[in-house]
C-alpha cells in the first residue's frame, strides 16, 4: 500500500507540474513569438560549418550569451583543437536530482548555390513549404499571430539550432510565470556532433564531476510525419570495416586466364554471402551472444506504434522487406549487418575481358543493447579466416601473396557502442507522463540509429539517456533548403518546459 501510495503521489505531482508548465509557456510564447524569432533568426546568421573553428566559437559564444541573459552561469569546456562545448549550470535550492540538457550548434556542410535562399545564413521566412508553393513574407508585427505552418528557411533551423532557441524560450518562459525549477538544471551544447563528436569522450571524461546527472535529454533529431510527439530511449551502436581480397599482381585477360587465375571478385561474392542469409540473419558465430532482451514496456511500445511499412514498400517500389512479418520497428531494435558497397573490376560500357587485381567492399554492423563493437569485429574477421582467408590489417607483401591463396584485408574504422535506457524506470515514466500531460499520447521508441554523443555519455558517465526530438520530418535536415516548421518550435517550448519543471520522485531520497 505504501508503494502504491506512493506511485500515486508521484504521478500526481509529475501531471500538475507538467500541466502549470506547459500552459506557463504557451501563454509566454504567445505574446513574445516575434521575439523569439527574432532571437533565432541571428543565431541562425551565424554561420557554423564545422571545418570553420572560428565560426564555430563565434556560435559558441553566442549560445554561452543567450543562456547567460537566462541567469544560467556558463563556461566554455575547451579540448586542443575542437570547438568549445557551452557548459552552463542553474541550480535549485533544495533540489535532490540533476538534468542535462543536450543540444549541439553545429551544422552540416552546406552548398549556397543549391539553396533557393541563395545562402544556407540568409534565414528566410516562407508562408508554407517551398514543395507546397511557399513564398517569402517578412516577420510578423510583435502581437501579431503566426501560422504554424510558416516555415523558417536556413541551416541548422532543424538540427540543430531549434533546440538551442527552444530551451532559452522555455526557461525564460518559467522565470517570467515564476514556475519553479524541481530540478538542478545543467546545459551541454558541442560543435562537433555532425562530425561525428569525435573528441567527446575526451571531454566527458576530463570533466566527469561537474557533468554528473540523473538524467540526460538529448534535443535532437525529427518527429515522424504524423507530427505526434517521440521519445526515443535508446541508439542503435555502429561498426564499419573495409574489406579488401587479392588476386594476381595485375588485371590478367580473361580469355586466357579464366579457369585457371583466382578471380577476387568470385572469392568476395562467396565471402558475403556467408555472413547472412535472404532474412537478414547474420550466420556469424556468436553474433546474438550478449543482446540484450527486450523489456515488457518496450515491447508495448513497439506493438502499440503506428505501421507504415505498407506506405513505405509502396513509395520504395518494394514487393517483399526482410524477415517477412517483422516490421521496420521490430527490426531497428535487432542488430543487423549491411554490405554497404562493392567495387571489382568494371560494368557497363567500361566493361572488358578481365579477371580484377582486387575486389573490395565496405561493410557495416548495427548493435544493439549487449553488443560491444570490439567484440563483434573480433567475431566478424574470425569468421573471415574460417571461410579460408589470411586475414591482414595491412597492404600485402609479396610474400604473403606467394603463401597463401586467399588473402583478405580487413581496415576497421571508429564506431560506437549502442544505447537503451530501460522503459521501465521511474525517471523514464516520470519523463513519459510528464510529455503525455503536455502533448497527449506520444510516441515510445525504443531504439533509433546511431547517435555517437549519446553513445559517448552513456559509456562514460553511465547515465540515463532520453532523446526528444522537436523537428519536423520534412526539415531537409542535411541537405539544402533546411527548415523548421514554427508550430513545432512552439510545441518543443512546451516540451522543454514540462522537462525543466520535471518533479522529483515523492517521497525521501531518490
Amino acid at each position: 500500500m505504501a508503494l502504491l501510495a506512493l506511485l500515486v503521489a508521484t504521478a500526481w505531482s509529475v501531471q500538475a507540474a507538467s500541466y502549470e508548465a506547459a500552459q506557463a509557456a504557451r501563454h509566454w510564447r504567445e505574446t513574445h513569438e516575434r521575439a523569439i524569432l527574432d532571437e533565432f533568426v541571428d543565431l541562425l546568421r551565424l554561420p557554423n560549418p564545422p571545418q570553420d573553428p572560428v565560426a564555430l566559437r563565434r556560435n559558441a559564444e553566442a549560445v554561452s550569451a543567450m543562456l547567460e541573459r537566462r541567469g544560467v552561469r556558463t563556461r566554455l569546456l575547451e579540448t586542443s583543437n575542437a570547438p568549445p562545448i557551452v557548459y552552463g549550470e542553474l541550480a535549485s535550492p533544495g533540489a535532490r536530482q540533476t538534468i542535462t540538457f543536450y543540444a549541439h550548434y553545429d551544422g552540416y556542410p552546406a552548398e549556397p548555390e543549391r539553396w533557393y535562399t541563395r545562402g544556407p545564413y540568409r534565414p528566410v521566412l516562407m508562408s508554407t513549404a517551398l514543395e507546397a508553393g511557399g513564398q517569402p513574407i517578412p516577420l510578423p508585427n510583435p502581437g501579431w499571430p503566426t501560422d504554424p505552418e510558416w516555415r523558417l528557411y536556413a541551416r541548422s533551423a532543424a538540427d540543430d539550432k531549434v533546440a538551442i532557441i527552444a530551451m532559452a524560450s522555455a526557461l525564460e518562459a518559467l522565470r517570467a510565470r515564476q514556475v519553479p525549477l524541481q530540478a538542478n538544471v545543467k546545459f551541454f551544447i558541442e560543435g562537433e556532433a555532425e562530425s561525428g563528436s569525435p573528441r567527446l569522450e575526451q571531454v566527458l571524461r576530463a570533466h566527469r564531476q561537474i557533468l554528473e546527472s540523473d538524467l540526460w535529454l538529448f534535443v535532437d533529431g525529427a518527429l515522424p510525419s504524423n507530427r505526434q510527439q517521440q521519445l526515443i530511449f535508446g541508439a542503435r551502436g555502429f561498426l564499419a570495416l573495409e574489406l579488401t581480397v587479392y588476386g594476381p599482381r595485375q588485371e590478367l585477360d580473361s580469355g586466357r586466364f579464366s579457369n585457371w587465375s583466382p578471380n577476387p571478385a568470385h572469392q568476395l561474392v562467396r565471402l558475403l554471402a556467408s555472413v547472412r542469409d535472404d532474412s537478414g540473419k547474420v550466420l556469424i558465430d556468436g553474433f546474438y551472444q550478449g543482446v540484450a532482451p527486450l523489456g515488457k514496456a518496450e515491447l508495448e511500445a513497439i506493438a502499440q506504434a503506428p505501421s507504415y511499412d505498407q506506405t513505405l514498400k509502396q513509395e520504395l517500389g518494394l514487393a517483399e522487406t526482410e524477415g517477412g512479418a517483422r516490421t521496420l520497428a521490430e527490426a531497428m531494435n535487432q542488430p543487423a549487418l549491411n554490405v554497404r558497397g562493392i567495387a571489382a573490376g568494371a560494368v557497363g560500357a567500361g566493361a572488358a575481358s578481365r579477371i580484377p587485381a582486387v575486389a573490395r567492399a565496405s561493410l557495416e554492423v548495427h548493435l544493439v543493447k549487449g553488443m560491444d563493437q570490439r567484440t563483434t569485429a573480433a567475431r566478424l574477421i574470425d569468421h573471415i579466416r574460417k571461410q579460408g582467408f589470411y586475414v591482414t590489417e595491412a597492404e600485402p607483401s609479396e610474400g604473403l601473396r606467394r603463401s597463401y591463396a586467399r588473402i583478405c584485408r580487413v581496415e576497421q574504422k571508429a564506431g560506437v557502442n549502442p544505447v537503451r535506457t530501460p522503459m521501465e524506470l521511474e525517471v523514464s515514466q516520470r519523463v513519459i507522463a510528464a510529455v503525455e500531460q503536455a502533448r497527449g499520447p506520444i510516441l515510445k521508441v525504443p531504439t533509433t540509429g546511431p547517435v555517437p554523443a549519446v553513445s559517448a555519455v552513456a559509456g562514460v558517465l553511465e547515465a540515463p539517456v532520453i532523446l526528444v526530438p522537436i523537428a519536423n520530418h520534412d526539415g531537409n535536415q542535411h541537405s539544402h533548403n533546411e527548415n523548421l516548421r514554427l508550430q513545432n518550435l512552439w510545441d518543443g517550448i512546451e516540451v522543454l518546459a514540462v522537462l525543466m519543471a520535471l518533479p522529483e520522485p515523492a517521497g525521501p531520497g531518490r
